[in-house]
């Protein structure tokens, strides 16, 4: 088994497709998705389709971003569309719309509602890694983590964690392209519907793949982007050294516990 993390997607279908092409899924291996999959780019309802895939065949568990929370609120509340509110973009509509139609709410299907609604979690844990769209509270509990810090709070050299495990987020675009690796806490979203790369780790072996919207692919490894913080305590190693251990260890089956 393999366990994957991918960062936003943010509507880029082709980025999502290339990566999926290269990783090559094999039986027993599951997808964390880090939320944000709509807003932004051009392919909204393609990404969703992909993911109703991936989850009807058992291999995604999908968490909410705070775009999922903006599009449930806008299904609310009726969507008022001005300059200082949007909460579903018209790129995201407009994927949903027939070449005929103008793109609304009610264009998407009962099916995608019902994805996002009912099946999206707000975080995953495993013996060793805290999955989760934007940050944690470092000092409180799964449990008592506020909507804030889950889906808002951006990532800015993040403090370890009370549990001692490894944080896995998007949320906060890196506009360089690269992922950030503080051995505590990793942040996988690399401004994919910015011009830049879509981020999948393989937390086992800390395996990276990028693609962008060309489908050009490049491959790497969480450690190569370790950074050493002062914050961290010196019992936090790299995270993709901790991650080797585990799949050594036969940790690579480790319970996946969902909330």
């Amino acid at each position: 088994m393999r366990l994957f993390a991918i960062g936003d997607i943010h509507g880029c279908a082709t980025a999502l497709d290339t990566i999926l092409a290269a990783i090559s899924l094999r039986t027993g291996d599951r997808i964390v998705g880090l939320g944000d999959y709509i807003n932004k780019g051009p392919e909204s309802k393609a990404v969703i389709d992909r993911l109703i895939q991936l989850f009807d065949h058992g291999v995604l568990v999908p968490l909410l971003g705070n775009h999922e929370l903006k599009l449930l609120a806008a299904a609310k509340q009726g969507q008022t569309q001005t300059p200082a509110d949007v909460l579903v973009d018209q790129q995201t509509l407009a994927s949903y719309a027939e070449p005929t139609q103008t793109g609304s709410l009610a264009c998407i299907p009962e099916g995608h509602w019902r994805f996002v609604q009912d099946h999206c979690l707000n975080w995953l844990a495993t013996e060793n890694h805290i999955f989760v769209h934007a940050n944690l509270k470092a000092d409180q509990p799964l449990t008592a983590q506020p909507d804030t810090a889950l889906f808002w709070e951006k990532f800015d050299q993040p403090q370890p964690h009370q549990s001692g495990k490894i944080m896995v987020c998007g949320h906060t675009p890196q506009r360089n392209g690269q992922p950030v690796n503080l051995g505590h806490a990793i942040c996988l979203d690399t401004a994919a519907c910015e011009g830049h790369w879509l981020t999948c780790l393989e937390v086992y072996s800390g395996g990276i793949w990028q693609a962008n919207q060309h489908r050009d692919l490049k491959q790497s490894n969480i450690r190569d982007f370790y950074r050493k913080t002062a914050s961290a305590p010196s019992a936090v190693t790299e995270a993709s050294s901790q991650s080797g251990a585990e799949a050594g260890g036969g940790a690579a089956t480790e319970e996946l516990v969902l909330v």
